[in-house]
């Protein structure tokens, strides 16, 4: 038996939703890629051509995401901020902890710039996933 909640309203699974969580898991690949460039080349001096371009790829893809995502009218942005706002405390609080390791380590200077944004871009892309992903499913009310 269904709730009546849900039994006579729009069909939350299949409606058209921009490719939001396809678009954040293309993000998450290139901060991952270029991050895994870095840490290959460690201790040594990183090149960092390949890894800056990989997080000007991502920043642009983030954008691109939120404007996507800023465009949608009918869907569940309550649900939406409820997980966002949790979700982003959470990653930000283990961020800061990657951070400290970075400085701890004695990361300085172009490396540890780069690898902090890769890292913003990252705790960023990973609550918009989550939020949407579960907004999507929700009634709008």
């Amino acid at each position: 038996m269904s709730s009546p909640e849900f039994s006579a309203g729009p069909d939350l699974v299949n409606r058209k939703l921009p490719p939001v969580a396809e678009i954040a898991v293309l993000s998450m690949a290139l901060v991952i890629a270029g991050g895994i460039f870095m840490a290959a080349h460690l201790p040594a001096h990183p090149p960092l051509g390949l890894a800056e371009v990989l997080l000007v790829l991502a920043v642009v893809v983030v954008v691109t995401n939120v404007v996507l995502l800023a465009r949608l009218r009918d869907f569940a942005w309550g649900s939406f901020f409820l997980v966002a706002k949790w979700s982003l405390l959470a990653y930000l609080v283990i961020a800061g902890m990657l951070e400290f390791i970075f400085v701890f380590d004695g990361t300085r200077g172009q490396i540890l710039f780069v690898m902090s944004c890769m890292l913003a871009v990252f705790a960023v892309n990973v609550p918009m996933l989550l939020a949407f992903s579960v907004a999507r499913y929700q009634p709008v009310p």
